[in-house]
């Protein structure tokens, strides 16, 4: 039977490796939990694990690693920001929470399986975004913000045509009035080559004063 000490050493060095493989594409994908992050979580999620293992056996370890889930939640949430339109971070989040996972299970000494949970999250991190932007081709959500001149109170109506003209489904629709200008925004949905055609009538469209999404 292996030794206590050499067994957790060995857990502790697969936590590095995993936790390091996860957090090197994190990085080079330039997110907030990159390499560093995301391998101290893996690493500190195993530590704990071991030590509730080795603590009293009631119910020690059932509470140490609900506090372990409870607390990574409160650190992916961190992650998570709003950037315009959109939500950003939750791939990350998500990654910070799989990441204690895959430390508790490497301290639980589930080591093949955690080893399997690795290489599946890797492939699903370096391989699922070429997916995602087949689909973005063929649909992609964009809300649009325009301001148009307020001479032309038929400009809305022709804004909307442009869509049409597109090919692109309109989602929602809000329209303002100033002294100044019209603004309107339109919640879309179509092929990337429509979003990107729509955008570029708007650019040349003389009467359009500022366009936004």
């Amino acid at each position: 039977m292996m030794d206590p000490i050499y067994e957790n050493l060995i857990k502790i060095g697969m936590a590095v490796i995993a936790g390091g493989l996860i957090g090197a594409e994190r990085e080079y994908q330039d997110k907030a939990a990159g390499f560093r992050t995301i391998t101290l979580i893996t690493i500190g999620s195993t530590l704990f694990t071991i030590f509730s293992i080795s603590l009293d056996p009631g119910f020690t370890r059932t509470r140490v690693a609900a506090n372990i889930v409870t607390g990574i939640g409160f650190l992916g949430a961190g992650a998570i920001v709003r950037e315009g339109g959109r939500v950003g971070g939750l791939t990350t989040a998500a990654t910070i929470w799989l990441s204690a996972a895959l430390g508790m299970g490497i301290g639980a000494g589930e080591l093949l399986f955690s080893t399997a949970a690795t290489v599946i999250t890797l492939i699903i991190l370096l391989g699922f975004p070429y997916i995602e932007a087949i689909i973005d081709r063929r649909r992609e959500a964009r809300s649009y913000k325009v301001v148009m001149n307020v001479k032309d109170l038929k400009k809305p109506e022709k804004v909307g045509d442009a869509l049409r003209e597109c090919s692109l489904k309109v989602l929602e629709h809000h329209q303002a009035k100033s002294e100044s200008a019209i603004i309107g925004t339109w919640k879309t949905i179509g092929t990337m080559k429509n979003q990107e055609k729509f955008v570029q009538l708007m650019i040349r469209d003389k009467d359009i004063k500022e366009l936004d999404y």
